[in-house]
């Protein structure tokens, strides 16, 4: 896992040297902004599960996907990992569940849309910050804990 870890970090490594990106301070980034990117590393997350354990079609690793990421799960996961978490993580998703969105979940509760932005603003400032290996630690910790195969 350590070689897979070296990767993800040198993924946003990578990313910041080709675009010339300057290093910024992720503690001064709004909480929606913060989930905006973490919505997406969790989905990169997630696809790439589904993906490498079935080489099947479209329409059945999208449910399958859709499983993971959805609202529901989301917020059973962050469920899990409070305790799990630092205080820097726990204030991290405290602004993300806090933050007023003007969108919603068409198919959760406000309660499970706002665990899970919570949940994708912490994923998206430990990737922001380099520290993917815990973000991926907390992301196994939180499906386990919840029964999802993994």
């Amino acid at each position: 896992m350590e070689e897979s870890i070296k990767n993800a970090d040198g993924l946003l490594a990578a990313i910041r040297a080709s675009f010339a990106l300057q290093e910024q301070d992720k503690r001064q980034y709004s909480p929606l902004t913060l989930a905006f990117v973490g919505d997406c590393i969790y989905d990169l997350v997630a696809r790439t599960i589904v993906v490498e354990r079935a080489n099947t079609n479209p329409n059945t690793l999208h449910k399958k996907k859709s499983e993971l990421v959805k609202a529901q799960t989301q917020a059973a996961c962050a469920d899990a990992l409070i305790p799990e978490l630092t205080q820097e993580e726990l204030a991290v998703y405290k602004r993300g569940r806090n933050a007023h969105s003007h969108s919603s979940a068409k198919n959760a509760s406000i309660g499970d849309y706002r665990k899970a932005t919570g949940l994708e603003a912490l994923y998206g400032y430990l990737y922001l910050t380099g520290q993917c290996d815990r973000m991926l630690e907390l992301i196994v910790k939180s499906l386990k804990q919840n029964g999802i195969e993994i």
